[in-house]
């Protein structure tokens, strides 16, 4: 049972932001970039599978040198094999990703391919779909529990006030939720192991694509920034309820006007 697990290297979550001098951009001097949280799901399934059923994962980026990192942290988790398509991710859309993605994956064997639902540096949950419609593959998004058998894979997507199991041939995409399992950790041992492995690098010419339809095809950034300063909340000092409660309904009324 042989799964690609496409992961994206993110800035991690809890790290400070800071725009770039361009102002489209965000300045990555001293930023520190991690797997991107819904990935590490989609990866611990493919590695479950693996030690169910045997055969490689394969783990796959499109972006800059230094998501070789992210790469290599996800062979020391479990995966056997890893493929860095190098280029500047971030100025390309969902589809021009997409396509790398679809393109590396036709070069692999695979029966299963993997995406978190969503990489938290955009939150646009478009690329797992686009590569399934790319690759002419069933899908499934936002997976909460999985089982694969042979040619075909159940899974189960939480939907409002309901469960709902879909079967679909394989190969298939799916996008994994939280939920589906639990991520390990790399242990030493992974990890002195991870470095003996070679990441296959590969160009987006290498693949037969052309840049110009990868990067900046279709959606231009102009201008980003960052959310205002949030300010103090108010306090409603003294009186009884009633007068509290005008109080509050007089500042939602005349000043936040939500009412």
């Amino acid at each position: 049972m042989n799964s690609v697990v496409c992961i994206s290297q993110v800035p991690d979550t809890e790290s400070r932001i800071k725009i770039a001098a361009d102002g489209s951009h965000i300045d990555e001097a001293g930023l520190k970039f991690i797997v991107s949280p819904y990935d590490e799901f989609a990866l611990e399934e493919a590695i479950r599978l693996k030690e169910a059923k045997g055969g490689d994962v394969t783990v796959v980026t499109f972006g800059p040198e230094r998501a070789a990192q992210a790469l290599r942290e996800c062979l020391a988790r479990g995966a056997t094999k890893a493929l860095h398509v190098k280029g500047e991710s971030s100025d390309a859309d969902s589809l021009g990703i997409a396509k790398v993605l679809a393109a590396a994956i036709k070069s692999l064997p695979h029966d299963v391919v993997l995406f978190g639902k969503q990489g938290v540096g955009t939150d646009n949950s478009l690329v797992g779909p686009m590569v399934a419609e790319l690759l002419g593959y069933p899908q499934v998004n936002v997976v909460t529990h999985m089982e694969v058998g042979d040619g075909k894979l159940t899974a189960h997507r939480e939907i409002e006030g309901a469960e709902e199991v879909i079967e679909a041939s394989t190969p298939a995409v799916i996008t994994a939720q939280k939920g589906l399992n639990e991520p390990r950790y790399a242990s030493l041992k992974g990890i002195m192991a991870a470095k003996k492995i070679a990441i296959d690098t590969k160009s987006v010419t290498d693949l037969g694509l052309n840049e110009s339809d990868i990067l900046n095809a279709r959606v231009r950034i102009t201008k980003i920034e960052l959310p205002p300063e949030k300010t103090g909340g108010r306090k409603v000092d003294g009186g009884d309820a009633a007068t509290a409660a005008q109080e509050i309904i007089k500042y939602i009324r005349e000043e936040a006007k939500a009412l």
